[in-house]
């Protein structure tokens, strides 16, 4: 649908939709590297060291679990009240968890309450980032030209890329900077408080935009659904369940190839944390490329299309994570991170054209929320965990094939679902909604 918001510029509009999805990674992968790193010996103390990083990974599990809840909750009144301000009181939760876990005591300043009061925050956070996709998604497609949704939708996706190089990037700088006793001591909390001026920077974007022309006109047609969760499950079952398998892969793949692959490399391999890092760095210029690029495509062959071929290059890399992450040669890591960055991309990046494509104006803030953050649980949530656990007991090559089985499952769900119905433009989806109201 083509922007008609006035005084609203489509530059304005992508740059509001980028920013907060960067600042909302940020935050996000922040903590993911935190947990790596230091969170297992500064909160999980009491734990045994060999379990202290697979504590330090469930917590970051947690945020996962309080995402189909923030879903849920956004995405209400997302659907009731408007993409606006829902999306910035979203970017406020999650700054000021963000900002709270660099202020939090640790296990050694006030025992157990510390790893519950880290918890509680990453839960926070968690709410936050669970309206946040959705809505900045929405943001973008909802303004785009119809020839021209995959290169909206891929806007608030880099936001991925540029979030985990401003979080990553900082954790680095750091740790040139200060000795490793320092940066254990409070050095890891300088990224986390630092948050607090990317947050205002993302609330003055958002407080100067309208809301879009696809939420306007689902007004003027008649009242927003009393409760969306209930017509979404209703009705849109289907499509909720395609869009969140099919989201599998790309937290997987994403996960997987960064927090795991730091943890591991530090914890079991050897290698420095700023060698790690450095080379993460180096490798997330190609999970941007793959972002740009595959929105590109999907608008010239279809997102679903783009999604499909991604997810079959995804199994395949799957087979080179054991020889090339066990092979200790910095070169061949960061070969893997480079191809599993890339192929994350064409996973990743077309979804923000492709899953609204799924649901009417008035039920698709819920729709796309609750179908991205599901799917986040199934590929992200436990991915670290399970993929330690996989390999301290079968060795990487079966983390390589976890990698494998979750592209796996996301080429099924897109397989099962056909051409997306574009409900907004079905008829006997109009006359449904009519007869409700």
């Amino acid at each position: 649908m083509p922007n008609d918001s006035p005084g609203v510029p489509p530059a304005r509009i992508l740059a509001a939709s980028l920013a907060g999805t960067a600042i909302e990674f940020y935050d996000f992968f922040i903590y993911g590297t935190a947990a790596s790193l230091v969170f297992g010996k500064l909160f999980f103390a009491a734990a045994p060291p060999s379990a202290q990083l697979l504590a330090a990974y469930a917590s970051f599990g947690v945020a996962f679990l309080a995402r189909p809840i923030g879903a849920f909750v956004f995405g209400h009144f997302g659907d009731r009240v408007g993409r606006k301000s829902t999306l910035i009181v979203s970017l406020l939760l999650m700054g000021i968890s963000t900002v709270g876990i660099g202020l939090t005591p640790t296990y050694a300043d006030i025992g157990w309450p510390a790893p519950v009061l880290l918890c509680f925050l990453r839960f926070g956070q968690g709410l936050g980032l669970g309206g946040e996709w959705g809505g900045a998604t929405l943001l973008a497609i909802e303004n785009a030209p119809a020839s021209r949704q995959g290169v909206f939708g891929m806007f608030p996706q880099l936001g991925a890329p540029v979030g985990f190089l401003a979080a990553n990037g900082s954790f680095l700088l750091i740790g040139l900077w200060l000795s490793p006793e320092e940066f254990s001591a409070w050095g890891w909390r300088i990224p986390f408080l630092a948050s607090t001026v990317l947050i205002g920077l993302g609330f003055w974007v958002r407080l100067r935009l309208t809301e879009t022309p696809a939420f306007a006109a689902a007004l003027a047609e008649g009242p927003p659904a009393r409760v969306p969760a209930a017509d979404l499950l209703k009705h849109f079952a289907g499509e909720t369940l395609a869009g969140t398998f099919a989201v599998v892969a790309a937290f997987a793949i994403f996960y997987l190839t960064t927090t795991f692959t730091l943890g591991h490399a530090t914890a079991k391999l050897g290698y420095d944390r700023r060698e790690i890092l450095g080379l993460l760095l180096a490798a997330i210029p190609f999970l941007a490329a793959g972002i740009i690029l595959s929105g590109v495509w999907a608008d010239r062959w279809g997102a679903r299309r783009v999604l499909i071929v991604g997810c079959v290059m995804a199994i395949a890399t799957g087979f080179l994570l054991a020889p090339l992450m066990g092979s200790r040669s910095p070169a061949a890591i960061w070969l893997f991170l480079s191809i599993s960055l890339l192929v994350m991309g064409l996973v990743y990046g077309p979804l923000g054209a492709w899953m609204p494509s799924l649901f009417p104006p008035r039920v698709r803030y819920t729709g796309v929320s609750m179908a991205f953050t599901l799917g986040g649980i199934l590929g992200g949530g436990v991915a670290p965990l399970l993929a330690e656990a996989l390999a301290s007991r079968g060795g990487l090559r079966w983390v390589g094939l976890y990698f494998s089985a979750a592209a796996l499952i996301s080429l099924i769900a897109l397989s099962t679902v056909g051409r997306p119905r574009s409900p907004d433009r079905d008829e006997e989806t109009r006359k449904l909604f009519s007869i409700q109201r």
